[in-house]
């Protein structure tokens, strides 16, 4: 964790954008990335769900063959918070040619190793580094992923826009989020936190949760058009994630960066 510190520090302005509680948070458990009884039990049920939202959305966007096991092929995507790779490995799978990127080298140190260890070296690059500074770069992708990222920072209006100058024009941004809501404060702190454990406490700050109304509208300002938005619902009967109506907790955001 020092040494990603270190570095946020080291990149002036982008460390504006980054939490230290929460950095040290995440690099406290990043060893157990992949235990599916871990701190990160959640993301590996949210992971289905999120998985055939995007998978979807992206077939119908970019075009390609929905019987193809790899139909994104020849495209490029970053998995921005990539964590330990649980998103980055099945963007691999599915075709696509993926940079993860994450503040946490613990987190990068983990997501490297397993990619080996599944055979998905040559397919998954990682780096310790924010979207902005690869926007700095000019980096552009095809696909730009932000899962469970944009509640964690102190500015999520700027890491809208810098999503955006990642997004190569007619380019697709994924975006999973939790909302505003009180049922939201009973679900995922109350309930998820407080009483099952299924997160450590202090994971979520119920104030940096974001309604749907300020996600889209911030992508609009950066040149964004919204193609797609479902909620996440809890199914207690099977332990499981399922895509729903429902957007009062966690939801999906898909939206394309307009061309010209």
């Amino acid at each position: 964790m020092a040494n990603s510190a270190r570095r946020a520090t080291d990149a002036g302005s982008a460390a504006v954008n980054l939490d230290p509680d929460d950095l040290a948070r995440f690099a406290g458990t990043a060893a157990r990335w992949w235990d599916e009884t871990g701190p990160a039990a959640p993301l590996h049920k949210l992971n289905p769900a999120r998985l055939d939202f995007l998978r979807d959305v992206a077939i119908r966007h970019f075009d390609r063959d929905p019987r193809s096991l790899r139909p994104f092929a020849g495209l490029d995507a970053v998995d921005v918070g990539c964590g330990g790779g649980l998103v980055s490995e099945p963007l691999a799978r599915m075709g696509f040619s993926v940079l993860g990127i994450d503040a946490d080298a613990r987190a990068i140190t983990v997501a490297r190793e397993h990619a080996r260890l599944m055979g998905l070296a040559d397919r998954i690059s990682y780096a310790v580094a924010t979207a902005e500074e690869l926007a700095a770069e000019g980096r552009q992708f095809a696909l730009v992923c932000c899962l469970e990222l944009v509640e964690h920072v102190p500015q999520p209006r700027r890491l809208i826009a810098d999503l955006a100058r990642l997004t190569r024009p007619g380019g697709l941004i994924i975006l999973s989020t939790l909302n505003r809501t009180a049922r939201s404060f009973l679900e995922a702190i109350v309930a998820a936190e407080w009483l099952l454990g299924w997160v450590p406490r202090g994971t979520h700050d119920w104030n940096r949760f974001l309604t749907p109304a300020e996600l889209t509208g911030w992508l609009r300002q950066e040149g964004c058009r919204i193609v797609a938005q479902t909620g996440i619902s809890y199914d207690p009967c099977h332990d499981r994630f399922t895509l729903s109506d429902d957007i009062k907790v966690n939801y999906l955001l898909a939206a394309t960066r307009e061309e010209g």
